[in-house]
């Protein structure tokens, strides 16, 4: 890794590491198993889930005390557009705290991604701001002789530029490509207790990632529309082996695999994440229980 000052200043929108973490990652993730292809190819994969247009909305709630208070919006957005002349997909996420919650804690996320039409990874930007922290993650992907290189650059608000590279033989994630990927896969074949493995490029260091199926369940979303969920945790591990959930996510059974509510355990507190509403979705949302 090598770090250099930087003092050009960087205009960009705000973010939170923990809901961004929380939202994409994780909810991509979900659906995606252990499966091995080389180098592009394995990180190439066929869109059966979304289409250009989709957008949908999050209500957020953070616990303060016992107390559950509204405290901002999501939105994850995606569209049709190009990259180094090539058609391609262009996935946001934005969330902000309102002005109730940043009395507590400030958060203003903007995650970009863009992705090829096979959805392959090519180039992921985060701008997060939490509270008094900001900060700006850049990854770029490339592919050559069966590797998947990433270049990751994490730029502070005094200037400072912290740079890495890294390669693998396995597909490198961004949080917003995996869950674009995963959404496409069929989980019939899981069992409760199933762990699902994947390296991501967090914007500082590539990390493994680990997700566990916890089964079905009935789900009602901010609009009072119930749907059949496929739950996950996505956990971490302690240096004797303790898991600590980070996440629990409700993502539903259906062709879209939209996430419908998430559950953030953060270190300033727990949170909440509630589907408020969905348009351009390309199947019928047959998870909806009548």
């Amino acid at each position: 890794m090598k770090t250099r000052k930087n003092k050009t200043a960087i205009a960009t929108a705000t973010v939170g590491t923990n809901f961004r973490r929380t939202l994409l990652i994780i909810v991509s993730a979900i659906l995606m198993g252990n499966f091995a292809l080389s180098a592009r190819a394995q990180c190439e994969s066929k869109n059966d889930a979304f289409q250009s247009g989709e957008h949908v909305m999050y209500d957020l709630y953070f616990n303060w005390k016992f107390v559950w208070v509204k405290a901002g919006l999501a939105s994850l957005t995606t569209n049709a557009t190009t990259y180094h002349s090539q058609p391609a997909y262009r996935m946001n996420l934005l969330a902000i705290s309102g002005k109730r919650a940043d009395y507590f804690f400030k958060m203003r996320d903007t995650l970009t991604c863009v992705m090829g039409q096979k959805l392959e990874p090519r180039y992921f930007r985060k701008g997060a701001e939490e509270g008094k922290r900001y900060t700006v993650d850049e990854a770029r992907f490339s592919y050559k002789d069966g590797l998947c290189f990433v270049n990751q650059k994490r730029t502070h608000r005094d200037g400072e530029v912290q740079e890495m590279e890294y390669s693998d033989s396995r597909c490198i994630y961004d949080m917003l490509t995996i869950l674009a990927q995963a959404r496409s896969y069929d989980p019939a074949d899981y069992k409760i207790g199933d762990k699902i493995k994947f390296p991501m490029a967090t914007g500082r260091k590539v990390e493994e990632q680990t997700l566990i199926y916890r089964g079905k369940e009935n789900v009602k979303a901010e609009n009072g529309v119930t749907y059949r969920c496929l739950i996950f945790s996505l956990v971490e591990y302690d240096k004797k082996g303790k898991v600590k959930v980070v996440i629990t996510f409700f993502v539903s059974d259906d062709k879209n695999h939209l996430p419908v509510r998430l559950d953030m355990y953060l270190n300033f507190g727990s949170a909440k994440a509630f589907l408020r509403s969905v348009s351009g979705n390309r199947h019928p949302l047959t998870s909806v229980v009548k």
